[in-house]
């Protein structure tokens, strides 16, 4: 199957020439290569749907085989191998893993199990009993030779090969181990973080996911790139010039297709003369069954293809398994069954006393910004640029220690992100932690753990830190310092399902009893032209459909008096001037969770701004209707409508409302004269 893609490395490059020079040589040139365009042609792949999970019988699905009808899953959070049975029923096969990663089954039908959080290889027997057949249980190392003296660094990758070869992927020593014949030997090196390795043939499909490219190693060891390593053009869909992002997973269809997860999109590349790279799911975080193109996917960990050639996938931070088929009939996961499926902000309080990201663990601090801010300047008729702030900043002091709050194990194989930037972070599966220095103090002398665990360039500079999958820590233990931006921006909730951190959390001593600010009230038409009020802003004559702009924010107590933070509720009620009766009320936002990404200007109008530097001005769209992202329902415009009311006079109560139930009212005159 290789052989036909080396064989066109001169036609994919010559094809390549092609389109710069002239059209007319881009058709017969496609004409003669037989190929054209980055699209896949093998209709089993036109529907997503859900497997399993949606009962929570996963913590985080990672690894994914199939053998004899059933499906086994490996759960990481769990630390144990689920099995998929043909009725959809799961069960646990075996347990008393660390964190189990990649599964393969080998040729005696035993599960091979790459258990990262133990730095060792184990098999799994047909009855479930678990032995470790490479490495240290609890001890990792770089070190070759007899399968029981060998040492592994949180290996991720595992794959068998027809003839009974155990290759490794051992992630955090940037190598390719194999074990055969009693012995463990290194095949390849000069990796970055390997994630998965998979059998192509007699030989080895790497997914290199630090260098952002597919490798392939053939038999006699020598290793070349296939796919990916230019970070120049991410649409290409040529091979060698296709930019991939976070290569984590691949698979190998029945035909010889080769399926990526690349952060959260799927890419396929079928055998054919010139072969391309074709995107099947874009990379949008989220979960959505049904077409293609629609479809969502939140932390792909695991490929594995079935006995039809579909293609099942573990979606780790979507606590499921799930499939892309050409059955259009099957399980569409609805909004209701995937909110089930998240922590409400009181089962996470449950899981684990919180405590402050500093030294003293109970004493408050200032609270620096809040859960859906706006980060970044609204401009009108711009889309791009600003986006929800998603968590909670707990201001610092500069170089500041900054320590877990709660005691939690690393999943994602690439939790520490961003390094050297002011947006570094460690993301754990229901905390993150970001803006800061990762395993050192401010002046870059690293901790003395080995947890953190540095990389070097060619200049001998440090120029990563990486933190391996299964790393365990506990609350208070230091994750850092504090950098430049002065405070721990804490995330709560999984990726994907982020929550208000003063609802989910509860830090010691929280309290507020000071209420938000209402700086004005605007009205614009459809058009966002300004609608005037009388003089003093107080009363105001409507006979057309107006937006209701509140200019508002919220302050804690203690808080410096220039500090202002993003409000939890916005709404409105207009009451009939004479009875008080209500005739609309309406809740624009209600910041529990996070909004989907995209509906940032259906909750802020133009010239809202806020971030590191500059004026905060929240102007809230009190009219519209936005939910959020977990409600799975779409966010609305909105208008009061003079032609919906009948002529008269009306009190609009415009409220602002924070988290501890602090409101602010202002109410102005409205008359409606048609």
């Amino acid at each position: 199957m290789f052989a036909a893609l080396k064989r066109n490395k001169y036609c994919q490059n010559a094809f390549a020439a092609t389109v710069a020079a002239s059209v007319f040589l881009v058709v017969i040139f496609s004409a003669n290569c037989g190929y054209f365009g980055g699209q896949i042609s093998d209709q089993r792949f036109r529907y997503a749907h859900t497997v399993a999970g949606l009962g929570r019988e996963f913590v985080e699905p990672f690894g994914i085989a199939v053998r004899d009808g059933n499906i086994y899953v490996s759960d990481g959070g769990e630390g144990s191998i689920k099995k998929i049975s043909s009725d959809g029923t799961v069960s646990v096969f075996a347990s008393g893993f660390e964190t189990p990663s990649d599964i393969a089954f080998d040729n005696n039908a035993d599960l091979i199990v790459a258990d990262s959080g133990s730095h060792s290889i184990k098999s799994v027997n047909t009855d479930g009993n678990v032995t470790t057949i490479a490495g240290k249980d609890g001890e990792s190392g770089s070190a070759d030779g007899d399968t029981t003296t060998a040492r592994f660094n949180a290996p991720i990758g595992v794959a068998v090969m027809k003839d009974g070869r155990i290759y490794v992927a051992d992630t955090y020593n940037d190598s390719i181990r194999l074990i055969q014949n009693g012995k463990v030997t290194t095949v390849a090196s000069g990796l970055k973080s390997p994630n998965d390795i998979t059998a192509y043939g007699e030989d080895l499909l790497i997914a290199d996911t630090g260098n952002r490219r597919i490798c392939l190693l053939d038999k006699s060891g020598s290793m070349q790139t296939l796919i990916g390593g230019d970070p120049i053009d991410g649409t290409s869909a040529f091979l060698d010039a296709a930019g991939l992002d976070r290569p984590s997973n691949i698979a190998v269809g029945t035909n010889g297709t080769i399926f990526i997860a690349d952060a959260n999109s799927i890419k396929a590349v079928e055998p054919s003369p010139l072969p391309l790279v074709a995107t099947l799911i874009k990379n949008r975080r989220g979960y959505i069954d049904g077409s293609l193109k629609n479809a969502r996917f939140n932390r792909i960990s695991g490929f594995a293809v079935d006995e039809n050639g579909s293609l099942l996938i573990a979606d780790s931070d979507n606590q499921t398994v799930r499939i892309l088929t050409a059955d259009e009939k099957g399980k569409t996961a609805s909004h209701e069954e995937i909110a089930k499926l998240r922590y409400t902000p009181e089962e996470f309080r449950k899981l684990q006393p919180p405590r402050w990201p500093y030294d003293p663990p109970q004493t408050k601090r200032d609270i620096a910004g809040t859960l859906g801010e706006v980060r970044g300047e609204v401009i009108a008729g711009e889309k791009d640029g600003v986006w929800f702030h998603n968590g909670l900043d707990i201001a610092g002091a500069y170089g500041e220690t900054a320590r877990f709050i709660r005691s939690e194990k690393v999943l994602d194989p690439n939790a520490a992100q961003n390094y050297g930037t002011l947006r570094e972070l460690l993301r754990m599966p229901t905390i993150g932690y970001i803006h800061i220095r990762l395993g050192r103090n401010s002046d870059g002398v690293l901790f003395d753990d080995p947890r953190f665990q540095f990389t070097k360039g060619i200049d001998g500079k440090i120029n990563d830190v990486r933190v391996p999958r299964g790393a365990k820590f506990e609350a208070g233990e230091a994750v850092g310092t504090l950098n430049p931006m002065n405070h721990v921006h804490l995330i709560a909730g999984r990726s994907g399902a982020e929550m208000n951190a003063l609802a989910a959390l509860e830090l010691p001593d929280v309290a507020d009893s000071t209420q938000p600010v209402i700086e004005s009230v605007d009205f614009f038409d459809k058009n966002w032209s300004e609608v005037e009020t009388e003089p003093g802003g107080n009363r105001i004559k409507l006979n057309l459909p107006v937006r209701v702009v509140v200019r508002a924010f919220d302050r804690m107590d203690g808080n410096p008096e220039r500090r202002k933070l993003g409000v939890y509720r916005i709404g409105y009620k207009l009451l009939s001037a004479e009875s008080s009766a209500a005739i609309t009320e309406h809740t624009a936002f209600t910041m529990l969770s996070l909004p989907n990404a995209g509906d940032v200007r259906m909750i802020y109008a133009p010239k809202s701004h806020s971030g590191a530097k500059g004026v905060t001005i929240f102007n809230y769209i009190a009219t519209n209707t936005v939910p959020s992202l977990l409600e799975g329902t779409d966010a609305a415009e909105g208008f009061i409508d003079a032609a919906a009311l009948e002529n008269g006079t009306y009190v609009l109560s415009v409220f602002a409302e924070d988290y501890f139930g602090n409101i602010t009212k202002k109410e102005i005159t409205v008359e409606i004269n048609k």
